[in-house]
């Protein structure tokens, strides 16, 4: 075989080899983000690489106009707690996040189904927190419009389910597209019996805008420092980074067996 032969083989080989590394790459990545929670979701909870609040700039101004209105059914000392699951269940999920929040998403997207298991059966109630940091730290109404259409639901009873919509079709962080009220309508759609002339009206007046800044400051109050923040029982189920959605159902089974 020729010396150039040779090293065109060669060549060829090394090609290859990069090639199947960078697909080996892909996929172990792919599998990270489908099973259990994704690296960026387990990072921005425990090591904060979600949104910084110590980077967000101050709410507008519009959203702590006008009188507090608080959603049907919200609980907590301020009222805004919106409860989802059995209130007499033993173990409590604590989350805080944004609708604009990509690793708000990541945790919806590898968490919710278990999430969802437990509080049909009973096991496990959820408190959520809404709150607005993406528009303070990129500028916009998103968070704060989408939060607010998310009250509009909860006092329809359909938070759970509009709430699992924002997500499922969250735009990229840097698009304020929830800033658009007939977006936020038109997501509606996809929830059975959600888009009446209440809900539209409530959405379109921002009934509940300063209930999110109330919210958003009880946050910020918390000590809280990115979202989405996620707490079992008080304690931060991130801090040993080894958090997975099958460790969530055993620790709530757990709490079940008491």
């Amino acid at each position: 075989m020729s010396e150039k032969n040779h090293e065109g083989k060669r060549t060829a080989r090394e090609r290859l080899a990069v090639e199947r590394e960078k697909q080996k790459t892909a996929e172990k990545r792919r599998r990270g983000l489908i099973v259990g929670a994704s690296v960026v979701c387990v990072l921005g909870l425990a090591a904060v690489i979600g949104v910084v609040a110590a980077n967000a700039g101050k709410d507008d101004e519009s959203d702590s106009a006008g009188p507090v209105v608080t959603p049907a059914g919200a609980l907590g000392e301020d009222g805004t707690v919106i409860p989802v699951g059995k209130k007499d269940a033993k173990a409590t999920l604590t989350v805080w996040e944004d609708f604009r929040c990509p690793a708000c998403k990541a945790f919806e997207q590898a968490y919710g189904p278990t999430v969802n298991e437990l509080t049909a059966a009973g096991q496990l109630k959820v408190e959520y927190h809404l709150v607005t940091l993406i528009d303070g730290g990129m500028g916009g109404t998103g968070s704060r419009n989408a939060a607010n259409a998310a009250a509009c639901a909860q006092d329809d009873g359909k938070f759970a389910a509009y709430h699992e919509v924002l997500f499922a079709n969250q735009p990229m962080e840097s698009d304020d597209a929830y800033a658009d009220n007939d977006r936020l309508i038109e997501l509606a759609g996809k929830v059975d019996g959600l888009d009446t002339p209440a809900f539209r009206s409530c959405v379109e007046d921002g009934r509940h805008n300063s209930w999110v800044a109330k919210s958003h400051e009880a946050f910020q109050k918390g000590g809280f420092t990115g979202t989405p923040t996620v707490l079992f029982d008080g304690e931060n189920i991130y801090q040993d980074r080894s958090m997975t959605p099958e460790k969530l159902k055993q620790m709530v089974q757990e709490a079940n067996k008491d």
